[in-house]
């Protein structure tokens, strides 16, 4: 499924926060959205997910204008996988996979045969099989992550909408679930995620979106995107990338300004 932008603004109050946004994101692409906090990365997700519908402009899913489709017809179209889920219950790993066929269920139908086949289905694929019966909360949180992810795909839409998926992930789990979900859009699923981190941003990316101050300040192949120039002006400091290797980027902050920063 695709994603198209048109023009996007958005403000809470007068404090305008997404001005003119216009791109284009197509199916079986894994993309980046890059910035630093507060540039709007995720408004422009809550305007896509239908969640802010006050924005000027048009957001259209697969040519389809959101504005005109129901909640329910949207949750069939994308799925939103947020950086942290933490359930007041002691849920098991299971039935948190299992909320995501909410969305086709009727109002007064509970998931039967079918509905338990997705949800094994779908923990196989992401690895998590033998957490069936484990608590959600007492899982790693890669792991949770994952479970996530299921519950998504259960939801048998073809956006994945990840808000900054590896926050508070160790490097083992980060890389764990960003191959996933790059698996996944090499299955045909359209990827969206937002990140703070450049590295990721080259390494699993087939395409960045660059955010600075609400606009997009530009857009393209990661190592057109991933550059000195772009990283100092995204987040205000200068830093040191000193070149693509072994089919990533790494980005060095000289010592005399690292302290306090987080690229």
């Amino acid at each position: 499924m695709s994603i198209e932008v048109k023009n996007l603004c958005f403000s809470y109050g007068e404090r305008e926060i997404l001005h003119d946004l216009s791109f284009t994101i197509e199916k079986g692409e894994f993309v980046s959205i890059l910035g630093s906090n507060g540039v709007g990365k995720s408004t422009l997700f809550r305007c896509i997910l239908g969640l802010l519908p006050d924005y000027k402009g048009e957001i259209r899913i697969d040519g389809k204008n959101i504005k005109d489709l129901s909640v329910k017809e949207m949750s069939r179209l994308v799925a939103y996988i947020p950086q942290n889920t933490a359930p007041c219950f002691n849920y098991t790993v299971e039935d948190i996979v299992l909320m995501g066929t909410t969305s086709s269920l009727g109002t007064f139908r509970t998931p039967g045969k079918a509905e338990l086949e997705r949800v094994s289905w779908a923990m196989e694929k992401m690895g998590i099989e033998k957490l069936r019966k484990r608590s959600f909360n007492r899982i790693s949180g890669g792991e949770r992550q994952l479970a996530v992810i299921a519950r998504a795909l259960v939801q048998q839409a073809g956006i994945l909408m990840l808000d900054e998926p590896t926050a508070s992930l160790d490097f083992g789990n980060q890389m764990l679930v960003l191959t996933q979900a790059k698996a996944l859009a090499s299955e045909g699923y359209t990827v969206i995620q937002t990140t703070h981190n450049p590295e990721h941003s080259y390494m699993f990316s087939n395409r960045v979106l660059a955010l600075k101050d609400g606009k997009l300040l530009r857009e393209g192949d990661p190592k057109d995107i991933i550059t000195k120039q772009i990283i100092d002006s995204l987040y205000g400091i200068s830093v040191e990338v000193p070149g693509l290797y072994d089919d990533r980027a790494r980005v060095c902050i000289p010592s005399d300004v690292a302290l306090g920063h987080e690229v």
